[in-house]
């Protein structure tokens, strides 16, 4: 647990869940190491451990047993406000459902995170149109998520995931929604991204996992060589 280079470290992490008399293993002694920058794709079957692993990067669940340090902050010892704060500041979410909030425009969705971390409002608009002029969403801006496309949704979703500049994109089958080109294009987007920051995304499709600097392999809660 002491690489300086790497952004997320997992020591013999275990993660049980109680079901009846036995528990269910989700995680067996995952030992993982990621550097700062690049694309890391978690792949496997269902059921093999994938979402609990990257609940666990993101600090939305706490492991059973080991170590899990990311950006040089151990996890196992924060209060549960430590870890609110630590989604916060260091962790972007992409969902496959895009989770964007109805009612509000692209503008204010990407806005809203900055919200939350007390950004003043001028500067949370200068940086939500600078994201979504990125991505492509220029023209946009003032559209709500009915109006969008599934492609254009999970982009607008990308771009609130770097609204705080997080060091870490946590994607969860980001292309799960989406037709193969639009789901291509979301895989490029990341990768772009990835240049500058550590993304991982889970995903069933092999062929978008190719995409990837490194691809994770995960079956039965243990890593696969």
């Amino acid at each position: 647990m002491n690489d300086r280079s790497a952004l997320i470290q997992l020591h013999k992490v275990g993660k049980r869940y109680p079901k009846g008399a036995e528990d269910v293993i989700a995680l067996d002694g995952i030992d993982l190491s990621l550097p700062a920058q690049g694309m890391f794709a978690i792949v496997g079957p269902s059921g093999s451990g994938k979402s609990s692993l990257l609940h666990i990067l993101g600090a939305m669940d706490r492991p059973t047993d080991g170590e899990v340090a990311v950006a040089g902050q151990s996890l196992n010892t924060l209060p549960e406000s430590g870890l609110t704060r630590f989604r916060r500041k260091t962790v972007g979410f992409v969902f496959q459902s895009f989770n964007l909030i109805p009612n509000l425009t692209a503008l204010e969705n990407v806005m809203l995170p900055m919200e939350f971390d007390g950004v003043p409002g001028r500067e949370r608009r200068r940086r939500a149109s600078a994201l979504l002029e990125r991505i492509g969403l220029a023209a946009r801006l003032a559209h709500k998520p009915r109006e969008l496309s599934g492609g254009e949704q999970q982009r607008v979703a990308i771009a609130r995931a770097l609204a705080n500049s997080p060091p870490l994109i946590l994607a969860d089958e980001p292309t799960g929604n989406l037709d193969s080109m639009n789901g291509e294009m979301i895989y490029e987007l990341l990768k772009e991204i990835a240049v500058e920051r550590t993304v991982v995304v889970v995903t069933h499709a092999e062929a978008l996992a190719g995409m990837a600097d490194r691809i994770v392999h995960i079956r039965d809660g243990r890593l696969e060589v």
